[in-house]
């Protein structure tokens, strides 16, 4: 599966949260960090949600620019 993954750079670190995983997020030194993490959290949150006998939401995000 491919999720949308936000990654936001703040005043001294990066963060990044996939949208259609609620709760799944991570912060890191830079953005190579938090790619990396975030990759693995989405990987631990699949698989608590599967250990649990959830479902594993669908990827549903989309990103659009938007000139002004």
């Amino acid at each position: 599966m491919k999720y949308l993954v936000i990654a936001e750079k703040g005043e001294n670190s990066w963060g990044a949260y996939v949208p259609d995983l609620p709760g799944c997020a991570v912060v890191g030194e830079t953005r190579e960090d938090v790619l990396r993490l975030i990759r693995e959290a989405i990987e631990f949150h699949i698989e608590g949600l599967r250990e649990e006998g959830g479902s594993v939401p669908e990827p549903s995000s989309t990103t659009e620019y938007v000139q002004v």
